[in-house]
């Protein structure tokens, strides 16, 4: 994987995010089910910490 496709992956990743961190806003406010949100904002930020380091190691 090159930086260009790295770069572009943690782009995608954080959109995701946001998109996810508003979902759970919402669902805060009506007082839905958190959990499986949460877990999706939790591998993203996995993802996310495996891709910015590869792109230091680079």
């Amino acid at each position: 994987m090159d930086k260009k496709e790295i770069e572009y992956q943690i782009a995608e990743l954080k959109a995701e995010y946001i998109r996810l961190q508003h979902d759970l806003e919402k669902l805060e406010y009506v007082d839905g089910k958190l959990s499986p949100l949460e877990k999706q904002i939790a591998e993203i930020e996995t993802q996310l910490g495996a891709l910015n380091q590869k792109l230091r190691e680079l």
